[in-house]
């Protein structure tokens, strides 16, 4: 893709005539991205729930998925899709394994080993979660991908009410091109009797088989064939650059892996987040024909959510000018409000 492109990339909150350009787009995630791999009705349903957690003036966490899209309006074609899920628990618990880590010693032969294994947990009560990234692969590249992920704090820094103060965010763990998980090869599959893409598929339709089938005593991770071992916590090689970027936002692993891939968890606090902690509000006062100047992460600060990169010329004592063309893609008029931060630390 050329790199003018990106300016004319916009990531919005999705509405309801998303559906079919949506799911055409999804059908292009790889296996491992277990929340986009969902049939055309569960997606009009997250959406649906979308537009009505959008559409709430005032909301508390309660599992409500804020569901954004990147749409490149110099063809009008959806390329990103993101999402924020307010809290997860609740109804169907979130499950997860905690590693720990134990002390086997015997003073009689001389032997003290540290030995970790795998705890499942059930989450009811559990954080706001960061998911359901996807860019088509056409646009990866040029800061795309980190302008569909940022944008996403953006919103969480002026609608804080709606979400926790610990953020999670689960990676995408280590399949192999065929299909085959190495995690899921060495447990789920003797107790589920499926395979990896199928159990993916299952997890978005319903939970309860994880709580019907899951063993539930701690696996002692020694104990597991090697090529599992090796990809507890690591992440797919394409979803290197995404933890490195939230890395580079705050967030830490915290020793919680995908109950099917390995994938490792990782949490930050929210107000803790670099783009919301130095991010800040600005008041339009004008509205220029041309601006040039270092390109920002600018949001609307609205319900109706947009985000995109843009000039903005800072006056210091919380006014900013924005150009035409960034007033048209923000929908934004003098007198309203901006939020802005630098892409990357």
């Amino acid at each position: 893709m050329p790199d003018h492109v990106s300016a004319m990339l916009v990531v919005r909150s999705v509405r309801s005539d998303d559906l079919e350009p949506l799911y055409e787009l999804i059908l292009q995630a790889e296996l491992g991205l277990t929340t986009l791999k969902i049939s055309r009705d569960k997606l009009e349903e997250r959406i649906q729930a979308a537009l009505q957690a959008f559409a709430q003036k005032k909301a508390k966490p309660a599992g409500q998925p804020y569901v954004f899209v990147m749409e490149d309006l110099a063809n009008g074609r959806l390329v990103g899709t993101s999402a924020i899920y307010s809290k997860v628990g609740g109804y169907e618990p979130f499950y997860s394994y905690r590693i720990e880590t134990s002390v086997h010693a015997s003073e009689e032969l001389g032997i003290r080993k540290e030995i970790q294994s795998l705890h499942l947990q059930q989450e009811h009560n559990g954080p706001t979660e960061l998911g359901s990234l996807f860019l088509s692969p056409d646009y990866w590249g040029s800061g795309h991908g980190r302008l569909l992920s940022m944008s996403r704090f953006m919103f969480m820094a002026d609608f804080a009410e709606r979400f926790e103060k610990t953020v999670i965010a689960e990676m995408r763990g280590v399949v192999n091109p065929d299909g085959r998980s190495p995690m899921w090869g060495a447990i789920g599959a003797h107790f589920f009797q499926i395979g990896f893409p199928k159990a993916e598929t299952l997890t978005s339709e319903s939970k309860k088989f994880i709580a019907d089938l899951m063993p539930r005593h701690p696996i002692y991770i020694p104990l597991l064939p090697p090529e599992a071992q090796a990809v507890i916590g690591r992440v797919h090689p394409n979803t290197e650059p995404a933890l490195a970027m939230l890395q580079k936002e705050g967030f830490e692993y915290n020793n919680i892996v995908d109950i099917f891939d390995g994938g490792p968890s990782i949490q930050a606090e929210t107000k803790k987040i670099r783009a919301i902690q130095k991010s800040r509000k600005l008041k339009i006062t004008d509205i220029a024909t041309g601006l040039d100047g270092t390109q920002l992460l600018v949001a609307n600060g609205s319900l109706d959510f947009r985000a995109c990169m843009a000039a903005v010329r800072d006056s210091g004592d919380g006014n900013a000018v924005i150009d035409q063309v960034t007033a048209l893609r923000l929908d934004v008029a003098i007198g309203d409000m901006l939020r802005i931060v630098e892409l990357k630390p």
